[in-house]
């Protein structure tokens, strides 16, 4: 709008200042939310500088887009980039039988296919142990929590989530959603092990309820001052935003993070390999700090949907 107005408007009319200063301090406005996730930000997750084999744990997190037939195409990129674990999310039971062929490669699994665009699996090397697939504010919505062990014997707790956004079709508000998110913050915010969370949890990352989340919970985003890796829409070039989201404790650095290519999904898969240091000095954590107002914010979205957090599943 604004190159058009400069354009198109005459500069000696009022009428002109009257449009384009309002369109540059909406441009202003926004770019101040999306900056952190911008290389002009410092970054919240410090790099690692090499690989610790021992310590590391490589996360593919992938929405499929249930009607998706390209398996093929999914099944190559995870051969490519060989992730320590994969999320698959909107995989019914057609997607489970067609990846069986990678099950050899991935002896310990988390199933819970549906037809209603909400199945969910996790596929991984390491070993999983307490896990369980909670249905936690609506009957039909899965999310997976499980206690992972790294090669070295650390345990990590780790939480998959898919809620539903709000939509005319599925949610008029995006109550569910807020209370589901707010819940796991709370829960994870008194962990006493390292903890990651990860998914579609389709809401962008500086909207007022993943930044709330991450008051709450006190857990890093890796992408900050590295860039958004807009995951969603696959399809649109010119329209994309950041949908699938990995956050974690204090207790990791970064090795790698990357957007991968289109595999026929509406989005595109999101691969991050995280090291885990027994130094969490470098890392302090969100760099948000929850206010009394976020607290009471957090308590009535869950309130909203009669939900607690002692509801979420908290492996040690």
């Amino acid at each position: 709008m604004l190159i058009a107005e400069a354009l198109l408007l005459d500069y000696s009319k009022l009428s002109f200042w009257l449009l384009f200063i309002p369109t540059l301090f909406v441009i202003a406005y926004h770019s101040w939310w999306i900056l952190p996730y911008t290389r002009l930000h410092s970054r919240e997750v410090s790099q690692a500088d090499h690989l610790d084999a021992e310590n590391s744990i490589k996360i593919m997190t992938a929405n499929v887009l249930m009607h998706n037939k390209n398996v093929e195409k999914l099944i190559a990129l995870v051969n490519e980039n060989d992730p320590d674990i994969l999320v698959t999310l909107e995989t019914n039971q057609w997607w489970q039988n067609q990846l069986k062929v990678i099950e050899s490669d991935y002896p310990y699994r988390i199933s819970c296919p549906q037809e209603n665009l909400y199945g969910m699996h996790v596929y991984s090397r390491y070993v999983l142990s307490e896990s369980i697939t909670e249905f936690l504010v609506e009957d039909t919505i899965p999310s997976m929590h499980t206690l992972l062990t790294l090669p070295s014997g650390q345990n990590i707790r780790v939480h998959f989530l898919h809620p539903a956004p709000p939509s005319p079709t599925e949610n008029d508000e995006s109550s569910e959603r807020d209370a589901e998110l707010i819940m796991i913050a709370k829960s994870v915010a008194k962990a006493d092990i390292p903890v990651i969370v990860t998914g579609d949890l389709n809401d962008v990352a500086w909207s007022t309820t993943t930044r709330l989340f991450r008051k709450i919970s006190q857990l890093s985003d890796p992408r900050i001052g590295r860039g958004m890796f807009n995951t969603f829409h696959a399809d649109y070039w010119f329209m994309r935003w950041p949908l699938d989201h990995l956050f974690h404790s204090r207790h990791f650095k970064l090795y790698d993070i990357r957007r991968l290519s289109h595999f026929g999904s509406d989005h595109f898969a999101l691969l991050t390999q995280l090291i885990y240091t027994t130094s969490s000095v470098e890392n302090s954590g969100s760099e948000l700090e929850a206010t009394k107002e976020d607290v009471n914010l957090a308590r009535q979205k869950m309130a909203s949907e009669n939900v607690k957090q002692n509801d979420v599943p908290s492996p040690t």
